[in-house]
């Protein structure tokens, strides 16, 4: 009677504990390794985002400079979107580019676009009026990547992304300008915020 019993023994304490234990570190490993695989998912998602709305400025600016390019061959003033590339060089030119990558010495944002920055309809081939925002406004938050938001054909407003003209210093070649197109945004789950770029670089025609 007393073998029948013993055999029937339950577990103890601790191989209760230990069996929890083990359980709880492969959940939480597998959490971890989920949210990581999440995070990086969302990232690529945003970066392809944020590359297509830069795509579309870069095409946007080379439009209007063809437009100039006729106008300028046709020898006749520049007029409507072949009159945005005399508005970018008389107004945003800007003597040196801000650092690649746009962050700041404590690996943020900038708090706002450097001067002269602008932004381009690209759906309508012109220079917007609006200037990019980089913080958000009291009591709402920014988009969560880099964008620009329209309201049909009207820019609304640029969110993390802006361009900068920083025509040609040198003396003795063709005159170009060439384009930094910028984005910077805060990415869930990154230690830092991701930074995104090109440059295009457009020729004078004189």
């Amino acid at each position: 009677m007393r073998l029948a019993r013993q055999s029937e023994r339950g577990d103890t304490i601790i191989e209760v504990l230990f069996a929890v234990t083990v359980f709880a570190m492969v959940a939480v490993g597998s959490l971890s390794i989920m949210n990581q695989g999440t995070g990086s998912a969302q990232r690529s998602l945003e970066v392809t985002l944020v590359r297509a709305q830069i795509d579309a400025q870069a095409e946007a600016i080379r439009f209007i400079h063809q437009a100039y390019v006729t106008s300028y061959q046709k020898n006749v003033e520049p007029v409507g979107i072949a009159a945005g590339w005399t508005d970018i060089v008389t107004n945003h030119k800007k003597d040196v580019p801000s650092a690649y990558g746009a962050l700041t010495a404590d690996n943020k944002c900038p708090d706002a676009v450097p001067p002269n920055a602008f932004i381009v309809n690209a759906r309508i081939a012109t220079v917007s009026g609006v200037t990019p925002t980089m913080r958000p406004p009291e009591g709402s938050s920014l988009p969560p990547f880099a964008q620009v938001a329209y309201n049909g054909d009207i820019l609304d407003q640029a969110y993390g992304m802006w361009v900068e003209a920083v025509p040609s210093a040198a003396t003795d070649g063709p005159d170009f300008v060439d384009f930094h197109i910028r984005a910077c945004w805060d990415s869930p789950g990154a230690a830092i915020p991701v930074t995104l770029g090109t440059i295009v670089r457009l020729y004078e025609p004189n």
